[in-house]
């Protein structure tokens, strides 16, 4: 009896070991041939490249998988795809050279960067329309919006600082300087601290977000690459808040860091140029966008190993995953 309970609980190990892992959908902006690649997580194949805008760099999804945000940077426009039909159903009005964007927790709003004239502009996705735009400063790009939705960091280039937004208000309440060239921001989950990357200082900034100062410096070093070729841009961080991954630009590495201690645990080759990093919803996988190699890289997230590259189009910028 004994033995049969433990060949039927091995055969069950078995069985979930052998079942296939859930598919997601794959959405890659391609931003020198206008176009995005789909891909299918569980092939890692393509399944389709679909035409856009002219240069199309921010990409993301809304929270029930039906829509994508595009920004088409060089056509002054958000285009909104029916994931169901592949399809351009509409546009949202971004203001002028959309870069990148994020979307509030609730799925309702849309915090867009235009960096030509230096504002943040604020998009009700039900009416479609301009809520309000804030000044922020030089050559804004990065955006991170905390996990209550409270709190909305946008990242200026050329001013070196993340500039806190309140999102009732719509005031900037807190500016912190960082290193030069700030690209990208992201909050933990539990909305304790924002990761904002500067690439040409070379850095991760950590900022605390109840003193809005900067409590930790991460910085890079890979052997066999000069410093200057380490330029941290695209960051996410696990949903259980232990690991950040950091893209690091023409390094074509990965960082892994812990975030309890702020040490790098490994750097992941992947492709040329990394830019933008999206996990699939189970947290299994991290896919990296690899701009001047023109392919994606499957990363695990159990052992932080590349498992495939997928090339896909031209340039590739951002990637974003179906929710289900």
């Amino acid at each position: 009896m004994r033995l049969s309970i433990l060949a039927a609980g091995v055969a069950a190990s078995l069985a979930l070991a052998a079942m296939p892992a859930r598919a997601y959908t794959v959405y890659v902006s391609n931003e020198k041939d206008n176009t995005i690649t789909v891909v299918d997580s569980s092939t890692m194949q393509v399944v389709k490249t679909v035409n856009v805008g002219q240069r199309p760099r921010g990409i993301t999804i809304s929270n029930d998988g039906k829509f994508i945000y595009l920004c088409a940077s060089d056509s002054d426009t958000i285009e909104v795809i029916d994931t169901s039909t592949l399809e351009v159903v509409g546009s949202l009005p971004s203001g002028p050279d959309p870069e990148l964007f994020v979307l509030s927790p609730d799925g309702k709003t849309l915090y867009v960067a235009n960096e030509d004239d230096n504002l943040v502009t604020v998009i009700d996705l039900e009416t479609k329309s301009v809520v309000t735009e804030i000044p922020v400063g030089v050559e804004p790009e990065g955006m991170g919006v905390s996990p209550d939705g409270k709190t909305l960091v946008n990242t200026s280039e050329t001013t070196n600082m993340a500039h806190f937004i309140d999102t009732a208000t719509h005031e900037i309440t807190d500016n912190v300087l960082v290193d030069a060239r700030p690209r990208f921001a992201q909050f933990k989950p539990d909305g304790s601290e924002v990761w904002v990357s500067s690439e040409v200082g070379g850095t991760v900034s950590v900022i605390d977000n109840a003193t809005r100062q900067v409590k930790k410096k991460i910085t890079f070093a890979i052997p066999g690459l000069r410093s200057e070729a380490i330029q941290p841009v695209g960051i996410r961080i696990t949903a259980d808040g232990k690991k950040a991954y950091v893209a690091l630009g023409p390094a074509n590495h990965v960082a892994v860091i812990d975030t309890a201690t702020y040490e790098v645990q490994k750097y992941i080759l992947v492709g040329q140029r990394v830019w933008q990093l999206a996990f699939t919803p189970d947290q299994k996988t991290i896919i990296s966008t690899n701009g001047v190699s023109n392919d994606i890289t499957f990363i695990d997230v159990a052992t932080d190993e590349p498992v495939q590259s997928v090339t896909v189009g031209a340039l590739p910028w951002g990637v974003v995953v179906s929710p289900n």
